[in-house]
Parts: structure tokens; sequence; C-alpha cells
């Protein structure tokens, strides 16, 4: 069992982090400033050091030099630390993994990290090629640089999510996903498939709110040319393409009543007929359904069928709005800095604390696709290193958005206000609170002094 060193000042991300390398067979330590870090290295016995650059009075860049050749270093770097993860590289450092980064990537970089040979210092080069030696220098190791949509987010509503998608996806149970437009129905029910051992096969999407109930049947079920008007040529209706794997049909409750009868007749069957044939098809699928809307509402007032519905909801998941999902904010945003900036040419590396404000506060309706919506307008719009408030849409700014009992409350009033409700949503937990705020542990401590707040 490989023994790993984790040096993070955020003490719930080192927390989250040694858990989940436990969970994957690895003994971790962890230690929150460089001079604990030194004390444990200087015991021995450990394989892998994955440390921040950035520690309070401390280099990372200093411990890279010294550990040089001896133990295999991974350094965590924020967007805007490329050049520093390069001088980290070509001071004997293994690899980089950029914040935020998925579960795979960091456990890939630890594989290859493992059993690499020792990495000689690299020759110096330009600016302009920093991102291309990294991405020569992952090739070499054999380390994927291929990013994902996965995340390694902090709240306890997305580790309560994540366990139940493991505990699921491996059965063959059919899953209703319910939750608000924009929450990521779609990505959840992926995920599903992807941990599922139906993962080699087809994952077959079908949007049941944007199909006509007269072309339904033809969706769900394929035709035969000529089998009715438009019917030009042969077609291989879902059901048929996603033989063997995963079925995920998205706003389910718009389906017609008919066409209700019809999915729940191949369910049962697990046989389908293109249209205009009389020849049976066995299909062996595993369903996944999404709703935005109540369907037991639907059920009891007979627009949804109850057999149907028992059917679909053999386990159900529930996502959680994003205002409801503490502590992911900042992940989420950051992933789409990062997306956006390669697809659009920019180089913006951070948001600015007024951005940061008016994010902690909006109730963001719209969820994970409207912050993507708003941080990809910023992007294009920004002409500075940081997303500044005039990038953002006007709803963002509006004064309903600032809880209804700020009212004429001042600026430290709404601070205090903050910090409080903060401190309660965590349980007084100071680290959590913090990254809830998004400020580090260091400014709530200062800010709760300055207040003088009587906290546990």
């Amino acid at each position: 069992m490989a023994r790993i060193l984790i040096i993070e000042d955020d003490a719930a991300f080192a927390q989250m982090l040694q858990k989940f390398l436990i969970r994957n067979n690895f003994e971790v330590l962890v230690s929150h400033t460089g001079a604990d870090a030194e004390n444990k290295i200087k015991e021995g016995n450990l394989q892998l050091v994955i440390t921040d650059l950035r520690l309070p009075n401390y280099d990372g860049l200093d411990l890279v030099s010294a550990l040089q050749g001896k133990i295999p270093i991974i350094v965590m770097t924020g967007y805007a630390e490329v050049a520093s993860a390069v001088k980290a590289m070509k001071m004997g450092a293994y690899d980089y993994i950029s914040k935020p980064f998925t579960p795979d990537q960091m456990l890939a970089v630890i594989d290859g990290a493992l059993h690499a040979k020792p990495l000689e210092p690299k020759v110096k080069s330009t600016d302009k090629n920093q991102e291309k030696e990294l991405q020569v220098q992952r090739a070499q190791q054999g380390v994927s640089s291929d990013k994902t949509t996965g995340l390694l987010l902090v709240s306890d509503a997305t580790q309560k999510l994540e366990e139940y998608i493991s505990l699921v996806a491996p059965t063959d149970m059919s899953v209703l996903i319910i939750g608000e437009s924009g929450t990521g129905k779609e990505v959840t029910a992926k995920a599903i498939h992807e941990k599922s051992l139906r993962k080699e096969q087809p994952f077959v999407a079908l949007d049941c709110g944007a199909i006509p109930k007269e072309l339904a049947s033809s969706e769900f079920f394929g035709h035969l040319k000529g089998s009715f008007t438009g019917a030009i040529a042969d077609k291989i209706g879902s059901f048929e393409a996603a033989n063997g794997g995963t079925l995920f049909l998205d706003e389910v409750g718009n389906l017609s009543y008919e066409n209700q009868m019809q999915l729940l007749r191949a369910l049962q069957e697990r046989k389908i007929k293109r249209i205009g044939s009389n020849k049976e098809i066995n299909v062996d699928v595993r369903i996944l359904s999404a709703t935005n809307e109540d369907l037991k509402a639907a059920v009891e007032k007979g627009t949804f069928r109850e057999d149907l519905y028992h059917r679909l909801n053999e386990f159900s998941l529930q996502i959680p709005a994003l205002k409801d999902r503490h502590g992911d904010l900042k992940a989420f945003a950051t992933y789409f800095l990062e997306k956006f900036n390669g697809k659009l040419g920019k180089q913006v590396a951070d948001f600015s604390p007024e951005v940061w404000n008016v994010f902690n506060t909006y109730t963001w309706p719209g969820n994970i696709r409207e912050l993507q919506n708003v941080i990809q307008r910023a992007v294009l719009l920004s002409t500075e290193n940081t997303i500044e408030i005039h990038t953002l849409p006007a709803e963002l700014l509006e004064k309903k958005d600032v809880p209804k009992d700020f009212g004429a409350l001042s600026k430290a009033d709404f601070e205090k206000e903050q910090i409080i409700n903060a401190l309660k949503k965590t349980n007084y937990n100071k680290s959590k609170a913090a990254k809830l705020l998004q400020v580090t542990r260091k400014t709530l401590y200062n800010r709760i002094n300055y207040y003088d707040l009587d906290v546990l």
C-alpha cells in the first residue's frame, strides 16, 4: 500500500482528498503547513507527495527543490499558475494537476507517478511553449491530460448524491432522476452508465419533451421505409440503438398518455416492433429517466400512468439545486472559467471579489446551466485578467437576489450576518464556513475577531 503525503492548507479540501484516496487503498497523511510537512518527510517511508504550490509562509517550489530525485511529487495549481507548474517540473516534480480536477485525473497522475522513472530537469523553454512542453512531458510519462466534466466537489449534498450513484450504478434498476432544470440530470445519467456493467455498451439519450406525440413511436422503436408519410428510409429507434446499454429518457413526464402505454409495453415485454414491421426484436436496455415535474402529482391527476411510474422509479435520485450545494460553486465556476478560456482563446485568470460576492448572494434559479452561460458571457466580454462585475448580466445584479432581511443594514452588518449564517449552515465548522464564504480560514478568523462575534 503506497504511503502518500498531502500538503494543503485548506483543511476541508485536504480531508476530502484524503478520504477519497483512502477509499482507493492508499495510506494518506496530511499536513496543513510546510513545517509540519518537512517533519513528516523526515520521518521517511513516503512513496509520493502531493502538494499545493501556495502555502502560508512557505513556497512549494522550495519543497520540490529539496526533494528532487528522492520522492515523486505532484503539484496542485490554480488555472493561472502554469508558469509555476513548468518551473516545478523543471526542478524535478513528476507532474502538475489544475484545480478543480476530477477523481479519475488524480488517480491517473498518482498511478503514473508511482510507476515512473525519476524525471530529469528540463531544458529551458519560452513562455509560449510552456503548456506544450507540459503536454509533451505528460505524454512521455503516459498520463492523460484530457479533461472531463466530472469534478472533485465538496458539498454534503453532492457527496450524498455520489454515494447513491455508486450504490445503484452496478445494478440494473431503473432510476428516476428528479431535479430542477439545469441541475445536470443528463450528466448524472451518464455517470450512472459509466459506473455500470454496461459502460462498454451504448448510452442513448432521448428528449421526450421535444418529440411530437405523432413521432414518439418512431423515435422509440424505429420504422421501415414507406410505413408512413415522410418515412423515406428505414430508421433504427432508440431502444434498438441502446440495445445492451442504457436508454436515458429526459423529461419523461411530457409523454402523451398513448406514448406512455407504448413505453410501458416495451418495458414489460422487452420486445419492440419497428413501425410497418411484424418482426419482433428482443431488446436489453436499462432505463434511466429524468423529470423536473412532480410525477406523483401527475399520477394523482391521471395524466401519468401509475404502473409506468413504478416501472421507471425502482430507485429515485434527487439532484440538489445549485443554491443547496454549499461549497461547490467555486469548483464549478473555476471549471467553466478554464473551459471557456480555451474555447474562446482567452486567458482570464480569476473572478474579482465583487463578482464572487454577487455569485454567493444570487439564488441561481437556472442552476449549473445558468452559471455556465453567465461565465461564458463574462469570459467573452472580459478584456482584463479578472472577470469584473460589468461583464455579468443585469439579472444577477438586481436587488431581488439580495436576502430579504438585508433591508437597510450597513455593509458591516450584512457581512456579520453572512458570516453567522455560514457558520450555522456548517454547524460552526470554520473550515467549511470559510469555503462557503469563498474566503481563506485566516480571513474568516480575522473577520470573526474584528466583529467580536460570539461563536462556538
